[in-house]
């Protein structure tokens, strides 16, 4: 009788055992919480893509890691956001390279006029430039991935048809895209996203550059009426998804690996995200009566011509910051024509 209470004891003592190593409440403990700072609105792809990730992460990591999206910059603003992750005010956040200027000094690459197409080869581009250079710029944080929006073009409250339509109005811009303004004779008024609206209704800008799904998601179409296709001239704008360095060491590494591979899909993902919503761009500027104006072809490549000293600009600034920006400048011109065949 005695051996038999004793085994039954040393069985039920295994089972919970056995429950406790299975069940992550007991192996884990509490969720790893993650705060996501997002500067878009909550209603835009990026917004929506940056909850679709954190709900993979969940999902893949069985309820393990919690990630909460603060949107609209409520929990640090767009051009702080960098910062805010850099001193752990948010564990992850997303938000433009370019506002703030001269930080990241070798990627700015990605923001010349390169001559895009579209979104998703701009977003790729991004990430095989970082994987290839892996810039000290970004040495403080831990780089979730990178990507980049559709061709940034013009659009205005009156018409412009060639250049010298352009010359002297005040077009809204961010980092790099305010020296395109400028090579095409246009004053920049520079500033970011979340502004734009309210300075171009104001007449503070009369017009902005920007990629065309900017007029649904940022409802940029209530207030211009003319989109003018410089594709000649058109650039794009680096994003980044980053982590504090502190809290990615803290992650256990089925974690890391798990989240890596997350982030290899979102790359597609973000880019095909970009390309939908110019789609949906173009689509709402027509139901809206937005006059869409294709330049010529002789017309076009004066705006090219306008802009490419801007890429030897940038060769010679690298150069005196002792940066590979001659090589980071020819590998992503190759590599371009490469995701264009």
């Amino acid at each position: 009788m005695k051996h038999w209470k004793m085994a039954s004891l040393v069985l039920l003592l295994s089972l919970v055992g056995l429950c406790l190593t299975l069940s992550p409440a007991f192996a884990e403990g509490k969720p790893i919480e993650l705060t996501y700072s997002n500067f878009f609105p909550a209603p835009h792809k990026n917004a929506v893509l940056s909850v679709e990730w954190g709900k993979e992460v969940e999902k893949r990591t069985n309820g393990r890691v919690k990630v909460t999206v603060f949107p609209g910059g409520t929990l640090t603003p767009a051009a702080q956001c960098y910062d805010g992750v850099v001193k752990g005010l948010s564990d992850l956040g997303l938000s433009v390279l370019g506002y703030t200027r001269g930080r990241f000094p070798l990627t700015e690459v990605i923001d010349l006029p390169l001559g895009y197409r579209n979104a998703l080869e701009a977003t790729k581009l991004i990430n095989l430039y970082y994987q290839k250079f892996k810039p000290k710029e970004f040495d403080d944080v831990k780089v979730m991935y990178l990507h980049a929006h559709g061709p940034g073009i013009l659009h205005t409250k009156t018409p412009v048809n060639k250049l010298e339509d352009l010359k002297g109005m005040k077009i809204s811009c961010h980092g790099l895209s305010a020296k395109v303004v400028g090579a095409l004779g246009a004053v920049p008024v520079a500033m970011p996203m979340p502004d734009r609206y309210d300075a171009i209704q104001k007449g503070v800008a009369e017009g902005g550059v920007f990629p065309e799904e900017a007029l649904k998601g940022w409802k940029l179409a209530e207030v211009v009426n003319y989109t003018t296709q410089n594709f000649g001239s058109a650039y794009t704008t680096g994003f980044f998804v980053v982590m504090n360095k502190d809290k990615w060491a803290s992650l256990p590494p089925d974690i890391q690996k798990i989240i890596e591979q997350i982030n290899e899909e979102w790359i597609v993902k973000t880019g095909q995200g970009w390309d939908e919503i110019d789609k949906e761009g173009y689509a709402l500027a027509a139901a809206k009566g937005i006059k869409t104006i294709s330049l010529s072809k002789e017309e076009d490549a004066r705006w090219h011509n306008k802009v490419v000293p801007i890429l030897d600009d940038y060769v010679k600034a690298m150069t005196e910051k002792k940066l590979p920006g001659a090589e980071a400048l020819k590998f992503c011109q190759e590599e371009l024509k490469k995701l264009q065949k």
